[in-house]
C-alpha cells in the first residue's frame, strides 16, 4: 500500500497492477491555434501549459509499463453520433463538422482531431474514441478496466470542468477511486479548474481525490 499526499486526505494505492492513467482530450483542435477551442473565443494558450507536466506524468507510468488510455472526442464523419443538442450549440463561427484550419471540426481522422504530437500515444497505449463528454458513454472503457483489474485512476487532460470532471463522476459512479491530477489539467477559465478541484474534494472527496503531479510521482517512485 502506498499512501500518496492529496486532499482532502491521503490517497490509498494498493499496488500498480491496479492503477492506470487517463489522459482526457489532449487534442489539436483544443490546444492549437486553428481548432474549436479558438473557434469558439478561447485563449488556448492556457492549455499548452499544463503540457511539460503531463509529459512527466506519461514518462514516468512508460518507464513501469503502467496502463495509460488517452481519449479522444470526435464524431463519425456523416455526424450521426452527434445529437443536435450538441451539434447547434452555440453561434460561433464554426460548429462541429464545419471545415476550419485543422479540418472538419472534432471528425474523427481529420488533422485536427489527433493528439498533440507532444504526448502522442505509443502503439501499446489504449486510446478511447468517445461522442460525448465523458469517456464511460458509448465506449467499452469500463469492459476494458475491468479486464486488466483495474480500480484505481488518475486523470489529467482537458477541460477540467467539462470533459474531466464528467469522465471522474462516471468513474466514481462504476466504483473506481479517482484522483485528479491538478497541474496537470486545464480550463480556459482558471476560476473554473479551481471550482472544480472544490467540488471534486468536497465533503470528504465526494468525487475522489485531487493532488501535484510531484506528489504523484514521489508515489510511483515507492513502488518501483
Amino acid at each position: 500500500m502506498v499512501l500518496i499526499s492529496a486532499q482532502p486526505y491521503d490517497y490509498e494505492l494498493p499496488d500498480a497492477t491496479k492503477v492506470a492513467l487517463v489522459v482526457i482530450d489532449m487534442q489539436r483542435d483544443f490546444l492549437e491555434p486553428g481548432g474549436f477551442g479558438e473557434a469558439l473565443g478561447n485563449d488556448v494558450t492556457r492549455l499548452q501549459a499544463i503540457v511539460p507536466t503531463l509529459k512527466r506524468l506519461l514518462d514516468a507510468f512508460r518507464d513501469r509499463h503502467l496502463p495509460i488510455i488517452h481519449t479522444l472526442e470526435g464524431h463519425k464523419s456523416d455526424l450521426s453520433d452527434c445529437p443536435p443538442s450538441k451539434l447547434n450549440r452555440g453561434k460561433g463561427n464554426l460548429k462541429i463538422g464545419d471545415v476550419g484550419p485543422l479540418g472538419r471540426i472534432l471528425v474523427l481522422g481529420e488533422p485536427g482531431n489527433a493528439i498533440i504530437p507532444a504526448l502522442a500515444p505509443l502503439p501499446d497505449e489504449i486510446i478511447i474514441t468517445k461522442p460525448g463528454k465523458g469517456a464511460f458513454y458509448h465506449t467499452n472503457l469500463e469492459s476494458i478496466l475491468r479486464d486488466k483489474g483495474i480500480t484505481h485512476l488518475m486523470f489529467a487532460g482537458v477541460t477540467t470542468e467539462v470533459c474531466v470532471q464528467t469522465t471522474m463522476r462516471e468513474a466514481n459512479d462504476r466504483g473506481f477511486e479517482c484522483l485528479l491530477v491538478e497541474d496537470a489539467t486545464e480550463s480556459y477559465f482558471p476560476e473554473f479548474k479551481q471550482a472544480t478541484i472544490e467540488m471534486i474534494r468536497a465533503q470528504g472527496g465526494i468525487v475522489g481525490w485531487t493532488t501535484t503531479a510531484e506528489n504523484v510521482l514521489q508515489g510511483l517512485e515507492k513502488i518501483g
